[in-house]
């Protein structure tokens, strides 16, 4: 397991598009299971939407490829100074059902294929058992140069 300390020495992201609290299981470079806890703190909820807030779906997507991006980040973190991600395609995307505060997301991820610094991932984010999005989508892994202080 993978605290949010953990999370943020191997992800670059950081508040407010770091997008995943807590990684609970994890193989290197194959899979994850990273949860999100929704509140309505979320700076995107002033906005989307007044008297109804929903998370918005590319953040739900977004937080499935974050922890994609853990599984290979945390192998080759030891490789690469600053491990960073262009995402490249999503393919077979579906919305079931809405985000809203109070839902703890289950995200889970399986490669599927690797070619060179090219993965391409299977994700879903799961409620209560429930699929709510699901995707399948690639990215390229590459070294960036680290600017923080």
């Amino acid at each position: 397991m993978y605290d949010i300390n953990e999370i943020k020495r191997i992800l670059p992201h950081r508040y407010p598009f770091l997008l995943i609290d807590k990684v609970i299981d994890c193989t290197p470079d194959v899979s994850a299971h990273a949860i999100k806890c929704v509140t309505i703190n979320e700076p995107f909820f002033n906005g989307h939407f007044p008297g109804r807030p929903l998370m918005p779906g590319v953040l739900v997507i977004e937080s499935i490829v974050q922890t994609a991006c853990f599984a290979v980040a945390i192998k080759l973190i030891e490789e690469m100074n600053n491990p960073g991600v262009s995402f490249m395609t999503i393919d077979k995307c579906k919305f079931r059902k809405p985000v809203t505060p109070g839902d703890v997301l289950n995200l889970k991820v399986n490669r599927l294929n690797k070619v060179k610094n090219v993965y391409k991932f299977e994700g879903q984010c799961i409620v209560n058992d429930v699929i709510h999005a699901q995707c399948v989508f690639s990215a390229m892994i590459h070294d960036v140069p680290n600017t923080s202080q």
